[in-house]
């Protein structure tokens, strides 16, 4: 009887104490939503948009102003280089050059060249010529510029089309976090493309595409490794007509591993021309040192190029 007593004043004691209000208080969640007009697509216009782009670029010759800052949370600190002017030269299948000049002097700071395979990097005022392959990847903190790939750089200015054979793709209805017209960040709908790639193991998340329900174009791209890391997160802004394609102005490409980030802001862009085997010819300088990436770590720096 006296249990039961207890229990019930309990009971009525919790039943009454809310209407007092002494054990919680309500209040308001402002929610910053976007009030720009939205624009609707489905999982496969958004798809068919991707391949088509792909499919359409078949080489690329741009002018570009490159910023580049190295450094993160591994190392402690982020360095910040001086914007210097480049040129990227792109053409299908897997063949890029990319070179960058130093400032006001203008002579090459860097020249990188790519077959898809393998890669040469030559850099002059450092008298090192770099060989490697591309799914050889470093992280020498002290050596930043030989931590870049070419594929990095060419898989940012061209997402890869969805390979039905080995690849599936699926929407998701998200949102993003901008910035407005006022400066204020608010919430803002998107749609995101999540490709999952299917290799010898089973299947890993390769790609996450992010279109802006503004315009319906893809505003960034993340790329996964097979174990669920996030290998690069580009951003494409700024997007204008060039020889009737819609391309980004702006592409700043985020590699978290190696911690650098390069910004290329389109000057000057040209589509579809054609570009002879010769513009992506890079030979060994005379005298530089040599430094193979293939080999191990102990044996990489040569005089000569070893056969």
């Amino acid at each position: 009887m006296y249990i039961f007593s207890r229990c019930r004043a309990l009971f009525i004691l919790l039943a009454f104490l809310p209407l007092t209000g002494c054990l919680f208080r309500s209040r308001r969640v402002e929610r910053q939503l976007s009030t720009a007009p939205l624009k609707s697509a489905s999982q496969a216009e958004l798809i068919e948009y991707m391949n088509s782009q792909a499919t359409k670029i078949k080489s690329l010759q741009a002018t570009v102003d490159i910023d580049t800052s190295v450094g993160g949370i591994k190392k402690g600190r982020v360095t910040d280089y001086q914007q210097i002017r480049g040129y990227i030269l792109l053409r299908k299948p897997a063949m890029l050059r990319m070179i960058g000049l130093l400032p006001i002097v203008r002579n090459k700071a860097f020249d990188m060249v790519s077959d898809g395979r393998d890669f040469k990097l030559w850099i002059p005022p450092k008298n090192r010529f770099v060989i490697g392959r591309n799914d050889v990847e470093t992280h020498n903190p002290d050596q930043p510029m030989e931590n870049l790939r070419p594929q990095h750089i060419y898989e940012a200015l061209i997402p890869r089309e969805v390979d039905p054979q080995n690849e599936i793709a699926v929407m998701q209805n998200s949102f993003e976090i901008i910035t407005d017209g006022k400066k204020h960040q608010v919430q803002q709908a998107d749609y995101e493309i999540e490709v999952i790639r299917r290799v010898d193991h089973g299947w890993f998340l390769s790609r996450k595409i992010i279109f802006s329900r503004t315009d319906l174009l893809p505003h960034r791209q993340f790329v996964y490794d097979q174990d669920g890391n996030l290998a690069t997160d580009s951003r494409y802004e700024g997007y204008k007509d060039y020889d009737g394609l819609n391309f980004p102005s702006q592409i700043e490409i985020w590699r978290p591993q190696e911690e650098y980030d390069i910004t290329l802001t389109i000057v000057k862009l040209q589509l579809n021309g054609s570009l002879a085997d010769d513009k992506f010819a890079l030979d060994q300088p005379v005298g530089a040192q040599i430094v193979r990436l293939d080999q191990p770590q102990a044996s990489r720096v040569n005089g000569t190029d070893p056969k």
